[in-house]
């Protein structure tokens, strides 16, 4: 689909001595970051919501691998006490990768009042990157990748951000832009640190990530949306290709790519001028910080 591709599990470089913290690595593409990054002999944390299904995966990983440097963390995004704990646990740490997320879910709150899917894909990742953030820097050289979509269609509307009465589809949007604004003001703090932050489409991959949306829908729908995977989706493999890149490669350094956004594979393009509009991405990490400062104290 892509014709010669810019970037392999083959290029990954040796990652002896480097720690990778992998947000949703128990399956999907997460799965196949951890695995290929563990291959090239990195201490990977395989974060998974279900710590059974995340120490299923650490021990597959083990045995494709042989590298037994894997573990896994219990991590809830939506809960954003266990977050922070979670990253409180942990002290050096060079190669955050924060890919877990859902899309398309039942309009659901967390504890904080929240829609579940800002709640899950904007903060708690906002939180567990804030909270590892001063470990990262010390740990430099170091890479933050965060995971978006082309499916960032949607402005931050703050006066509605729960936007209860839009679709799944709106609501999974609206945190998907959120991940753009985030990693460009992340970025911009880390200007002159060696943290490079970066955010990634992986692309259409036929993942499990749809069911929440699959789940409500009948069956001429569920039959459209698998045909459509069969015909157009990544498979798991060349998912991953894309965050990878931004986690390893040399590239990233070389050109000094910090607040960028990369589209399959491994390819560097401009997203929607609402995604990068510098008030909107001041006035969310503002916004983000005061919710957290109200419900954690942080």
């Amino acid at each position: 689909m892509f014709g010669q591709k810019r970037f392999s599990f083959n290029d990954i470089p040796d990652l002896t001595d480097k720690v990778a913290i992998v947000t949703g690595g128990n399956a999907g593409i997460g799965y196949v970051t951890a695995r290929e990054l563990a291959r090239k002999n990195a201490h990977v944390i395989v974060c998974s919501r279900s710590i059974e299904r995340g120490q299923t995966a650490v021990n597959k990983i083990k045995t494709e691998t042989n590298n037994d440097k894997v573990e896994v963390l219990q991590l809830d995004l939506a809960d954003w006490k266990g977050t922070k704990d979670a990253a409180d646990s942990f002290v050096a740490r060079k190669l955050p990768v924060n890919n877990a997320g859902i899309m398309a879910t039942p309009y659901e709150l967390n504890e904080h009042g929240i829609e579940k899917q800002f709640a899950t894909n904007h903060v708690g990742h906002f939180v567990f990157t804030k909270v590892l953030l001063p470990v990262i820097e010390a740990s430099a050289p170091s890479r933050i990748v965060n995971i978006t979509s082309d499916y960032h269609r949607l402005g931050i509307n703050f006066d509605d951000i729960n936007l209860e009465k839009e679709s799944v589809w709106a609501r999974y949007g609206q945190s998907k832009t959120a991940n753009i604004l985030f990693t460009i003001e992340l970025a911009r703090r880390l200007e002159g640190k060696q943290v490079w932050a970066n955010a990634v489409h992986p692309g259409f991959v036929a993942t499990n990530l749809t069911q929440g949306y699959m789940a409500q829908s009948g069956v001429l729908v569920k039959t459209i949306v698998n045909l459509v995977k069969t015909i157009f989706a990544l498979n798991e493999d060349d998912g991953a290709l894309t965050q990878l890149y931004a986690a390893t490669s040399p590239e990233i350094e070389k050109e000094n790519y910090r607040g960028k956004y990369f589209v399959p594979i491994a390819k560097l393009e401009t997203p929607r001028p609402f995604a990068t509009n510098q008030e909107t991405v001041s006035r969310l990490w503002k916004w983000t910080e005061e919710l957290l400062n109200e419900k954690l104290g942080i």
